[in-house]
């Protein structure tokens, strides 16, 4: 689990577009209100047609525009859900068979329609904190679009070998290679004189170090965004060896305004960044 409620409670993790679109911008209190809702209308700015004709009265003509264009975002969103849906529905053979129908067989697909939704969900302060693995612990799935045939985890076993290595590391460089994608979404979103990049605190990193002894020292973190100007770019830290990587975030919830919160987990200080 990556994301808790509190100290005690871990919060279910969510991999079906579907699921994620409707807990957060859905009509209806309930999965199954939500699922009555979808069966009566096309799309979920049916529903809600009357509040924003309502709404748009009282927006003057830029903020009018950034309303449609947020919701035709929305829109295009549930338009590729619900393609997804309709080519997993047809019977044909799925490379994912036992995933939910809203769960497209590409990873890069996958990957991105989920980014769209976190970016929208920022945009309209739905969510100020999100959490998002780009794989599960231990999968052996292979991810075709990085060039390389074996499955993740076999590969992060790779013995020290100097090509297993060399794969490995380019299934890495395509998982990474999807960032931009998410920081190119936040960057061409205005908000005020910033951008939601600007905005934003993004961090992506991995809980191995060395997966092929499944060492847990020198794990990479990076640090994306602007988060409000308190991130400074184009640095490169190299940590002394014993450092929690728990003193990193810890710095990461002061930059973000948790001024008040004196640890977090194991750390035993701030990392300066």
């Amino acid at each position: 689990m990556i994301s808790w409620r509190d100290a005690e409670t871990p919060l279910p993790m969510i991999r079906d577009p579907r699921m994620a679109f409707d807990q957060l911008f859905g009509a209806g209190g309930s999965e199954g209100e939500r699922t009555s809702r979808r069966k009566a209308t096309a799309s979920v700015l049916d529903y809600v047609t009357g509040q924003v004709a309502d709404l748009n009265r009282k927006l003057d003509a830029s903020d009018r525009q950034r309303m449609e264009r947020y919701l035709e975002d929305a829109r295009e969103i549930e338009r590729r859900i619900q393609r997804v849906e309709a080519r997993n529905a047809t019977g044909e053979a799925r490379e994912l068979p036992g995933a939910p129908a809203g769960v497209p067989d590409s990873f890069d697909e996958h990957v991105k329609l989920m980014f769209d939704l976190q970016a929208l969900a920022f945009q309209a302060d739905v969510t100020r904190v999100f959490s998002f693995k780009m794989g599960r612990d231990a999968s052996s799935r292979v991810y075709p679009e990085s060039g390389v045939a074996k499955g993740f985890h076999p590969a992060s076993h790779h013995g020290n070998r100097p090509a297993a290595v060399t794969e490995f590391a380019q299934m890495n460089r395509y998982h990474v290679s999807l960032l931009p994608y998410f920081m190119d979404k936040l960057a061409a979103i205005q908000e005020g004189d910033r951008t939601l990049l600007d905005k934003s605190l993004i961090i992506y990193g991995s809980p191995m170090g060395d997966g092929n002894v499944h060492n847990h020292k020198r794990c990479p973190l990076v640090l994306l965004g602007g988060a409000n100007g308190q991130l400074p770019g184009n640095v490169h830290h190299r940590a002394a060896a014993g450092t929690p990587m728990a003193n990193v975030l810890l710095s990461a919830m002061h930059m973000v305004g948790l001024d008040d919160v004196p640890q977090f987990g194991d750390s035993t200080g701030a990392f300066s960044l």
